[in-house]
């Protein structure tokens, strides 16, 4: 069985990335900022997803192209090492969610863009 979020739409998952950002005083510009840096999608490419209503696997398989420095993303996110993610679209889901919370934590966006 897959796990849920893998069927969730993933217009009902960005609202809450966008408050996640927000509650710390980050923007939902940055919150798509990085989702384009880690899924190549542009901002019609994003808003066509949400207004498609894909699921969060759809949302994935269906990216222009993951940066290949998201490789780079380490730490525990929900209490799973994000390197060590065995499912390549929960490894995803995972990345998303490690950036958007390093973007809540404050970490500069080069950081979080891994670019140094």
């Amino acid at each position: 069985m897959k796990p849920r979020i893998f069927t969730t739409a993933f217009s009902s998952v960005y609202p809450l990335l966008v408050q996640k950002a927000e509650r710390k005083g980050r923007t939902k510009s940055e919150v798509d900022a990085v989702i384009y840096w880690l899924t190549g999608y542009d901002d019609s490419g994003l808003q066509a997803q949400i207004a498609k209503n894909n699921n969060c696997e759809t949302f994935f398989s269906e990216a222009p192209q993951i940066n290949p420095n998201a490789t780079k993303i380490s730490g525990v996110i929900c209490g799973y090492r994000v390197e060590e993610i065995k499912d390549p679209l929960m490894q995803k889901i995972r990345w998303l969610d490690k950036l958007v919370d390093e973007l809540a934590k404050g970490k500069p966006m080069d950081k979080i863009l891994r670019e140094k």
